[in-house]
């Protein structure tokens, strides 16, 4: 099989972590015989960072740094070396004008007296109902797992805030290691205990790089890659599959014999000659993610000091989540002893709509409703970035689209992985990406089979 693979061109689509992923494996085995096109003009995806006119870096939404897999982490320690910073999660939710400690369901002692006994009932009833019918969708999932408390109060308005669709048209088969589950016994304790229980999920510690954002990373590991196997400024207008041939926007035409693409699914079946597959893929959803920056002048306020990132279900602010990204690394501010910074994402859809000319406007006045800030007059920079794709949707039927897909492209030697590529939002950190396109690799060549793609909730299970 290896000299089988050795004997053709692979020619990859996207220098995000999947792309760059696929490309420092095959480094590694010694092929050359490869090239990687990015559409940008700098690698990373939605992985990479920017620094605006005020010396301000930022990245592309709340990303921090860990991992399931031990080539990924070596891999990380060899890229960046001693240039790591190292952190305890400290999430948050905002609600009901009060800081709720992440997982909410384990601190539901925090809200008000009223709101924390219908949590509390909701909780005890879903406790003594046994058996019944496997839920289909996430609304399903989330009153039959929580109660119709915590449900009403923070999972569904969140939910609905973060993939602008209703929990009502999501699937609900990647919630695994996304959304803490319930153990009644011991939210009963916190409360009579008024102890705050913070410990839960995959990324209760993370590392963040010292400078240069999240996108640092994938920067050096595409400095890795020889001058000739990289490509920028190429934007995939055409694919057509019978012939093995890729056009660029620049008229540029290449072959193949395998291509590897990280292009969102459905973009690449429409830019295709794949005309049968179409009607399924305009099935797909996903959500847009504007990213709104805002550089202040002074110290981090007290209540945020040692804060990492909050959610915010309500409805008096526009984002979902906003990250103290200046408590991430001193360098991503021009001077540490002088600025602050907030990461703010905001979430639009067919179903939820964003007023663009009015987001920053928006964005500001629920910094100020929700107290993350004070006055307007502290803000000294405000940056704004939309990736289109921003969220893969985990739509209902999304595995009975997906999978018939990725057969067909298969079968034509394209291997369609990576956040968007393989439009499984539960194998779609960092960690998750890089290693589909190691783990491709690793198939093409020695036929192992591929873990993160075929096996989420496997990989997802693996203690840290």
């Amino acid at each position: 099989m290896m000299k089988t693979v050795l004997d053709k061109k692979i020619v990859i689509v996207g220098a995000g972590p999947t792309g760059l992923g696929a490309a420092h494996r095959l480094g590694e085995l010694g092929i050359r015989a490869f090239r990687l096109y990015e559409r940008n003009s700098y690698a990373g995806g939605l992985a990479a960072s920017f620094v605006d006119e005020h010396g301000f870096t930022w990245d592309v939404g709340g990303h921090v740094q860990f991992s399931h897999y031990t080539y990924f982490e070596r891999l990380m320690d060899d890229l960046l070396g001693s240039e790591w910073l190292r952190h305890q999660r400290e999430a948050w939710v905002w609600i009901l004008n009060r800081f709720v400690p992440y997982p909410f369901q384990s601190n539901i002692h925090r809200l008000p007296r009223a709101e924390m006994l219908e949590c509390l009932r909701g909780l005890i009833s879903v406790s003594r109902k046994a058996g019944g019918s496997s839920p289909s969708t996430l609304a399903d999932w989330i009153r039959a797992g929580f109660g119709e408390g915590i449900a009403r109060i923070f999972l569904l308005p969140y939910n609905f805030k973060v993939w602008a669709y209703p929990a009502s048209e999501i699937g609900c088969g990647w919630t695994g290691e996304r959304i803490g589950t319930v153990d009644l016994e011991r939210i009963v304790r916190n409360i009579l205990d008024d102890h705050d229980d913070v410990g839960w999920g995959p990324n209760s510690t993370f590392r963040f790089p010292l400078r240069g954002g999240t996108g640092e990373i994938w920067k050096r590991l595409a400095a890795r890659l020889p001058d000739d196997t990289i490509h920028y400024n190429k934007r995939v207008v055409r694919v057509e599959t019978a012939r093995k041939l890729i056009h660029f926007a620049d008229g540029v035409k290449d072959n193949y014999d395998i291509l590897i693409s990280t292009m969102p699914v459905d973009a690449l079946i429409e830019c295709s000659d794949l005309l049968e597959l179409k009607p399924a893929a305009s099935r797909m959803r996903h959500s847009t993610t504007h990213v709104v920056g805002v550089g202040l002048k002074g110290q981090v306020p007290e209540r945020l000091r040692t804060k990492c990132w909050m959610y915010f279900p309500e409805f008096d602010c526009p984002f979902y989540r906003a990250t103290v990204f200046s408590n991430y690394s001193p360098q991503n501010v021009p001077d540490a002893a002088c600025y602050w910074s907030l990461i703010l994402e905001v979430s639009e859809s067919p179903v939820k709509s964003v007023d663009q000319a009015s987001l920053i406007d928006s964005v500001v006045e629920g910094l100020l409703a929700t107290g993350l800030i004070d006055s307007k007059d502290d803000i000294v920079s405000v940056w704004c970035h939309t990736a289109p794709h921003g969220y893969p949707t985990p739509f209902l039927g999304r595995d009975e689209v997906i999978g018939p897909l990725n057969a067909v492209l298969e079968q034509r030697q394209i291997y369609s992985r990576g956040r968007f590529g393989a439009w499984k939002y539960e194998v779609s950190n960092q960690d998750h990406s890089l290693m589909q396109g190691v783990e491709l690799v690793n198939r093409l060549i020695f036929e192992v089979p591929e873990m993160t793609y075929w096996f989420p909730e496997i990989v997802n299970s693996r203690p840290r």
